[in-house]
């Protein structure tokens, strides 16, 4: 069928079927994410949403999770098989454990859901860089493959243990065969869009720019809960993973300075899990500032909700490396659809995503880092001013209903 590229409305089901012999045959997509669970990973949700409403046959493999445990669940249409998972790779061997199992289970699942459900399409969503195995069975068989660049997993590994020794190198070469293998790539920004094109050698009509833009129906300003801020004037919030490239470490050294400072006026709200949770809240204590910590692990929606309104600052103490300079992260885009001023390392990406609604401490300066959320706290009319500029950034340029017709987009290339 034709489509008039002049349509801007999203539901009108553009492209949802192949004709083939005068019979409508639907468009299936398995979409397979390793790192986290699903509907927890909110891009693959937003993803797969758009996908449905469109008229796509949705499944989706991915992990077991905390408060997704089911193996097999159906949401809004879209079938979800999760699998069990070793605890995350940490060394060689615990991580040949986790992607062993991983690529085990996602080859299974994918053969029982080729034999059931069907699928034209594999969607895989990186890290890691070797869902493309599973693939490469598939594409022996017609399947398609889309390439969905969430991670720069070489600089990822390149951050965590410094080093580009073998296990670097052979991480450069996944991602080389996943690019090589994949029909069309997904990236995340426009660096990413230059690294498939440059150092994956794909063709630049065959890459696009899908954002991890906030689904504005659902992050959207609400009340304060007072009660979040322990007491203090004012609180600083944080929402993601807690590992060791996100920095929280030299959150935790800047709240130690501002206290240091007789800056005693703030606390830090801290919303999310990861590898290096308890290792920040031992290193908050050490520092004499865990009283000025809420750390609440995992979150559901609610909670992470009602910090960020509360919140009076928002931070993203994420470490500058070759991995975070050239990454969007989604919760600078989330903190700034509920308008709120950010604090944040000087990085590439995230200065292009946030403009002015964020200041830029000196790269991994926690001493710098605190003197802008202390800025911010002294001066009201500044976080309302910034909150305002990416409160319209974000609606009017970022958010999730600018990238819907972009995934659709890089649908239609798939399957032309």
């Amino acid at each position: 069928m034709l489509i008039d590229r002049n349509r801007v409305g999203f539901t009108i089901k553009e492209g949802i079927t192949l004709v083939m012999g005068g019979r409508a045959k639907p468009r299936r997509v398995l979409i397979i994410v390793e790192n986290l669970p699903v509907p927890f990973d909110r891009r693959v949700w937003m993803e797969a949403t758009t996908l449905q409403q469109a008229g796509y046959h949705v499944s989706i493999i991915c992990p077991v999770g905390k408060g997704f445990e089911a193996r097999r669940e159906t949401l809004d249409g879209i079938h979800i098989y999760r699998h069990p998972l070793p605890r995350e790779g940490n060394g060689l061997f615990g991580y040949i454990a986790e992607y062993g199992a991983a690529l085990f289970w996602e080859l299974w699942l994918a053969l029982r859901i080729a034999f059931t459900r069907g699928f034209d399409v594999i969607h895989a969503c990186n890290p890691p860089d070797l869902i493309f195995l599973v693939a490469a069975v598939f594409r022996l068989f017609g399947k398609k493959f889309l390439f969905d660049h969430h991670d720069l997993c070489p600089e990822l590994f390149e951050t965590k243990f410094g080093n580009r020794g073998p296990q670097y190198k052979a991480m450069v070469l996944a991602e080389r065969l996943t690019f090589g293998l994949a029909s069309v790539s997904i990236a995340t920004n426009e660096s990413y869009r230059q690294i498939a094109i440059e150092r994956g050698h794909m063709p630049p009509d065959r890459v696009f720019v899908v954002r991890s833009g906030p689904n504005l129906d659902k992050v959207k300003p609400g009340p304060a809960v007072p009660a979040l801020k322990q007491g203090k004037p004012l609180l600083v919030g944080y929402v993601g993973v807690i590992g060791r490239q996100e920095g929280l470490d030299l959150l935790v050294e800047a709240a130690a300075w501002l206290r240091a400072q007789g800056r005693a006026a703030l606390h830090y709200g801290i919303v999310g899990g990861g590898p290096e949770l308890e290792a920040i809240k031992a290193y908050a204590s050490a520092q004499g500032v865990a009283d000025l910590f809420t750390f609440t692990g995992r979150a559901p929606d609610a909670l992470l909700m009602d910090m960020l309104n509360t919140a009076d600052i928002c931070v993203n103490p994420d470490r500058v490396d070759a991995m975070n300079d050239l990454s969007t992260m989604n919760k600078i885009m989330e903190y700034m659809a509920l308008g709120k001023p950010i604090v944040q390392f000087e990085v590439k990406e995230g200065r292009f995503s946030a403009g002015d609604s964020s200041l830029y401490a000196k790269p991994n300066d926690p001493v710098d880092f605190a003197r802008k959320i202390a800025e911010l706290a002294d001066d009201p009319a500044k976080r309302a001013e910034m909150g305002a500029f990416g409160f319209r950034r974000v609606h009017d340029h970022l958010g999730w209903e600018h990238e819907r017709p972009k995934l659709l987009a890089a649908y239609d290339a798939v399957f032309s």
